[in-house]
This record gives C-alpha cells, sequence and structure tokens, in this order.
C-alpha cells in the first residue's frame, strides 16, 4: 500500500516513537517538502516536539501542480494541500491524515484516509502494537493529540480494549 502523510502524523507518532509503525504497516511512504517543511518548524516552535527528526525513510516528493489549481475551493494549510494533491499525482492508495478538513476535502475528491487511530488499530491487528490505549495516553500526553472522549472509546472498542 503506497500513503502520503501529512505533517500531525509524522509529529505525533514521532513524539511517542512510534513512527517505525508507518514502514512496518505501508509499503511506501511518501510526503512532499513542503509537510517535512512545517515539521521542521513545528520542532523549532514548539517545545514537545523540539529534537524530533523527519523520518529518514519517508520518500520527499514536490507536486507537479499546485493543489489550488485542481480544488480551488478547498481551505486547507500547505502540508494538507500538497499531499493531497501528491496522492492523486503518484497515485497513493491512501492519505494519512488527521484534520477535519483535510478528510472532508480527501472524501470530496475520492481519496482514503487513515488517521492516527486508524494506523494504532492496523498496528495492533498486525501484531505490531500489543495495545492502543497506552500509545494513545502517550499521544494525548506528550504530544497534545486532541481526542474526544467518544472516539477514543470507539476505537478502543475496535481493537479489541473496552466493550
Amino acid at each position: 500500500m503506497i500513503v502520503v502523510g501529512d505533517t500531525s502524523i509524522f509529529l505525533n507518532l514521532c513524539c511517542v516513537r512510534q513512527e517505525g509503525l508507518l514502514p512496518a504497516l505501508f509499503d511506501h511512504v511518501f510526503a512532499p517538502p513542503e509537510v517535512r517543511e512545517e515539521f521542521s518548524r513545528a520542532c523549532l516552535r514548539l517545545t514537545r516536539f523540539a529534537n524530533l527528526s523527519f523520518p529518514p525513510w519517508v520518500t520527499v516528493q514536490p507536486t507537479r501542480q499546485s493543489f489550488s489549481a485542481r480544488a480551488p475551493w478547498a481551505r486547507l494549510d500547505a502540508g494538507e494541500s500538497a499531499a493531497l494533491e501528491l496522492a492523486l499525482e503518484i497515485p497513493a492508495d491512501a492519505v494519512l491524515m488527521d484534520e477535519a478538513d483535510g478528510r472532508a476535502t480527501a472524501a470530496r475528491l475520492g481519496i482514503i484516509t487513515v488517521g492516527a487511530l486508524g494506523i494504532l488499530i492496523r498496528a495492533k491487528e498486525t501484531g505490531l502494537l500489543a495495545a492502543v490505549a497506552p500509545v494513545l495516553d502517550a499521544m494525548q500526553r506528550e504530544a497534545r493529540f486532541f481526542l474526544a472522549p467518544a472516539d477514543r472509546q470507539k476505537a478502543l472498542v475496535l481493537a479489541g480494549e473496552a466493550s
């Protein structure tokens, strides 16, 4: 499976030292340069991401055209826009993205999205993680990953860790 990652996926997984799940779950992980740049800026600006490094196994590939030419109606940040454009150009099987506006735009364009919760659940299903809850706890505590209680409960049910 070929995927394109958005900034927050890399930041949140790197923050809790789980970025290795991505190459274990997906055949090839791409990101546009805008995502790597947003990652670097966040590491400089936000202490919780200080000392993180962008994963060297990610293939950084620029897009051939601007996303605004394809979707002038979309109101996304540079990383999300470039990630969606790259996913369409490659073409990728999915985009790794959590932001609601980005996911809604992806759906409108027919792009499958997988968020951090989906990654963790897949990792547990394939035996890469023993449990999802401790990783969610760490992401919420260390990366300040926002997760509504109902979404957390649903993820834990899907992971077989709650009823």
